[in-house]
């Protein structure tokens, strides 16, 4: 594992000002991309990060509730408001370097052919082939050490819903990982505590690094500096400041600057900057894979913390637009998310070694919004469920339900706030249409789509090569520029597409 070194902001004392050629916003699979290829490149290279530095091997010093405190944006808690008849959405995020790829559970799945066709089809990005992607693709999986997960890392948590998928006439099929060593441990979504998931801040960045570039945590950009037309800067602040708070000013110039501050605050930072567009896209069309998790309790020890976090898929039902994928929760707060209080939750608690859980979610139209919040530097998401989308989630968690039950489980636990769990019997009867939206469990850790790529500045906030309309030496390379929802697990797209932007820039000359 190569080392990285980070400047940390915390500890600089008073304003900071800096000067590079090549300057990215954000520490995350896509910004980490970037300032690998540049600074390969021979270009100077800066890349600032609004959250701290937490090096790979320090994770599980710390319990799942100081790594949400830590690494994750808002701990955890930030939330897209459901509009009409549509569930509030938990949005999880990170805020540290490596940005939300420390926290994710490293699936890895290449952009689907069938939304790669829309694309062409639809948006008129003819540029995206399977063919002409092959070799972005290949540099991705390579440096993140994608693999297959066997399946004698499964779970047994996994292995139940694949014998129930298999019992209900579908079968669930191997996951690709971006791990080298995992020993199962179960604890990917905290930072993994053996630095096994290749997280960029363990493999993209300390490559960049190696060639020269430098990466300031605790960063806070709050506009870039527009000249005219033309992107030569960033201002902000260090958060060096009493308890992390805002401290000396944060100037730097550069020749080119690139927004990989993830979908949710890239946008906020071009409206901030003035630079919104004819469009008027920026900040709308958000994709956010509504995500649901059913709950099953068996008979049996099924110890779901053993194993591969998540190593199986069901795509049997993309057509219905649906993606089902293993996961577990550290028990701490698989215990905490069991319904009930006092002695009656203590008692469901004490099975959480009984319990397995699958997920699935929605590929869903762009219901969301990102809005700049007038009381704090935080966005306010909001997202409307498109009706056939809201349809289809309790037919999700029949397909979750029936699974569990052929393979045996006792009873489940849908998502649905403080509902009790369910025998097969009543499972089958229960009413889910009638379930109304505000008591529907929904999270999303995908928000793509809100800086869309596109052919045209009418209905696109960046052209192909991620530069923003109307601009110079601007360009946002993170999973806003994805042009629709994808279905399934963005890492490997964000970080092709991003790759994309990078060779090209890579080619660009810049300006004097």
């Amino acid at each position: 594992m190569s080392g990285l070194t980070v400047h940390a902001g915390h500890n600089h004392r008073g304003d900071l000002d800096l000067e590079t050629d090549v300057l990215v916003v954000g520490s995350g699979a896509s910004g980490a991309v970037v300032a690998r290829t540049m600074a390969e490149a021979g270009f100077r290279v800066l890349v600032l990060e609004e959250g701290p530095y937490i090096p790979a091997l320090t994770h599980g010093a710390f319990r799942p509730s100081e790594s949400l405190r830590y690494a994750w944006r808002g701990g955890g808690m930030t939330v897209a408001f459901g509009l009409g008849d549509t569930p509030a959405i938990n949005v999880t995020m990170g805020r540290v370097v490596g940005g939300s790829s420390v926290l994710t559970g490293g699936v890895c799945f290449r952009i689907p052919g069938h939304i790669l066709h829309t694309w062409r089809k639809e948006r008129g990005l003819t540029e995206f082939t399977e063919e002409r992607l092959e070799p972005y693709y290949a540099e991705v999986e390579k440096n993140l050490h994608v693999e297959e997960v066997p399946a004698s890392m499964r779970s047994r948590s996994t292995q139940l819903f694949c014998e129930g998928c298999s019992k209900s006439g579908f079968e669930a099929k191997p996951m690709r990982r971006n791990t080298d060593g995992c020993n199962g441990c179960g604890r990917c979504n905290f930072g993994c505590p053996e630095a096994a998931k290749m997280s960029v801040d363990i493999s993209y960045l300390p490559q960049a690094a190696a060639h020269g570039a430098e990466i300031w945590s605790d960063c806070l950009v709050e506009r870039v500096t527009m000249r005219g037309d033309r992107a030569v800067g960033v201002e902000g602040r260090v958060l060096n400041g009493p308890a992390g708070k805002p401290g000396g000013k944060l100037v730097v110039r550069a020749r080119r600057v690139v927004l990989a501050a993830g979908a949710a605050h890239t946008p906020l930072l071009l409206h901030r900057s003035f630079v919104s567009g004819v469009s008027g896209q920026v900040g709308k069309n958000v994709t956010v894979h509504p995500s649901f998790r059913v709950i099953a309790r068996f008979k049996e020890s099924v110890q779901g913390w053993k194993g591969s976090l998540q190593s199986a898929y069901v795509d049997a039902f993309e057509a219905e637009k649906l993606t089902f994928t293993s996961l577990f929760i550290p028990t701490s707060v698989l215990a905490a998310t069991m319904p009930g209080v006092g002695p009656a939750h203590t008692e469901k608690a004490r099975d959480v070694s009984r319990l397995a859980i699958f997920g699935g979610l929605i590929h869903d139209e762009g219901g969301g919004r990102i809005w700049q919040n007038p009381f704090g530097r935080e966005p306010i998401l909001t997202y409307r469920m498109d009706k056939r989308d809201r349809a289809s989630i309790p037919r999700l968690i029949r397909i979750m339900g029936k699974a569990f039950f052929a393979a045996g489980a006792e009873e489940i636990f849908m998502p649905i706030l403080g509902a009790e769990g369910v025998t097969k019997d009543a499972f089958e009867s229960f009413p889910l249409e009638d379930v109304k939206a505000p008591f529907i469990e929904c999270s999303s850790q995908h928000p793509l789509g809100s800086c869309r790529m596109g052919k045209t500045r009418e209905h696109s906030v960046v052209d192909t090569f991620g530069k923003v309309w109307d601009t110079r030496e601007l360009y946002v390379a993170d999973g806003g520029i994805v042009p629709t929802s994808l279905g399934v697990n963005p890492q490997i797209s964000i970080m092709t597409l991003a790759t994309h932007v990078a060779h090209n820039l890579r080619e660009t000359k810049l300006l004097g």
